[in-house]
């Protein structure tokens, strides 16, 4: 009888969980254009595909193939317990539900902050993945996937004299192939933004950029722009009075140095400075950023409950980090570039 009524609410359940599913899949059987079909932006910040890439969980570091038909970005649970990389793409001009990159999906480890290469044929990202044929976690390295056909080989450790018995981070590539990254040296806590050019197919002994780039107390992911016109630093401590990791842009000289960090201002910028993950679209069009903020038009209920506040756990905006885009002309408008 127990199993006779087990099977009578099993089958009057299924239709709905059918639907469930049919449902949350049809979000993405209708996902098609440029950045999944999301409606640009303007000159003010909005999220991104919120509810789909900017959900409740903390989202960064978003990278898009050359063409335009591929979405990488980062993910965490709290506390960082789990961090990966997820990806979309197109297909057949459909984009496809987001899951985790098979390269990026041993449990064991981290990944995060994946770069393209300017061609499309690299991708690569930050990991504690072991180098030394042990298991267990190490340092973080810049590690890189080679394209296959319409997918990614295995990944492999980028190497000396990129990588160290330190820490390095965020991968950002010029046209050219020369590299820009994120470490951390032995035993410091306090990062520092180095370059790498690639000269015969081999990446050159990294150079530790100037006070300009390495500016403020403390330095976290720089992106450098295709030409190496124009860096983006997010970092703290550069400006008295102002508390936590905000967004600076520094424009180079036509003599190679670079001038002073300027900071990218309100629209970018946001208390409580949460900010350390930036980029631009190929094209040129938009650029993307991590902010944490809380939402401003939540509708408050009469009274509290448990279904409102998971209901507003489980949205974009509820403290973690969410990934914003924004038209990159805003650049003309807060920080005029300098001679």
């Amino acid at each position: 009888m127990k199993t006779i009524f087990t099977l009578i609410i099993a089958f009057s359940i299924l239709p709905l969980y059918s639907q469930s599913v049919q449902k949350e899949n049809s979000v993405f059987s209708v996902l098609s254009g440029p950045y999944m079909g999301q409606k640009p932006p303007g000159i003010v910040p909005e999220l991104f595909a919120p509810g789909i890439v900017s959900d409740e969980m903390s989202n960064r570091d978003i990278a898009i193939s050359p063409t335009g038909d591929e979405i990488y970005f980062s993910v965490s649970t709290p506390y960082f317990g789990f961090t990966t990389i997820i990806f979309t793409k197109q297909i057949n001009g459909i984009w496809t539900e987001p899951e985790v990159a098979a390269f990026a999906s041993d449990p064991r480890y981290k990944y995060v902050e994946p770069a393209f290469s300017r061609d499309g044929k690299k991708l690569f990202f930050a990991s504690n993945m072991p180098k030394d044929g042990t298991v267990s976690p190490g340092d973080h390295d810049i590690w890189v996937v080679d394209r296959i056909n319409n997918g990614w080989g295995k990944p492999y450790n980028l190497g000396t004299p990129v990588n160290t018995p330190g820490g390095e981070y965020f991968p950002s590539l010029t046209k050219n192939g020369t590299l820009y990254f994120t470490r951390n040296e032995p035993g410091e806590s306090i990062s520092n933004i180095y370059r790498s050019r690639l000269v015969n197919e081999n990446y050159s002994l990294p150079e530790k950029l100037p006070e300009q780039i390495n500016c403020g107390e403390d330095r976290y992911n720089a992106y450098i722009s295709s030409d190496e016109s124009f860096m983006v630093v997010p970092a703290q401590g550069v400006e008295k009075g102002v508390d936590g990791a905000f967004y600076y842009i520094v424009f180079k000289k036509e003599d190679g140095t670079w001038h002073s960090p300027l900071n990218m201002g309100p629209l970018i910028n946001s208390k409580p400075g949460k900010g350390w993950s930036l980029s631009i679209s190929p094209d040129g069009k938009y650029i993307f950023f991590m902010a944490s903020k809380k939402s401003t038009n939540m509708i408050l209920p009469e009274t509290l409950s448990m279904d409102f506040l998971r209901e507003t756990y489980l949205k974009p905006e509820n403290g973690n980090s969410d990934i914003y885009w924004v038209d990159a002309k805003i650049l003309e408008t807060i920080v005029p570039k300098q001679k």
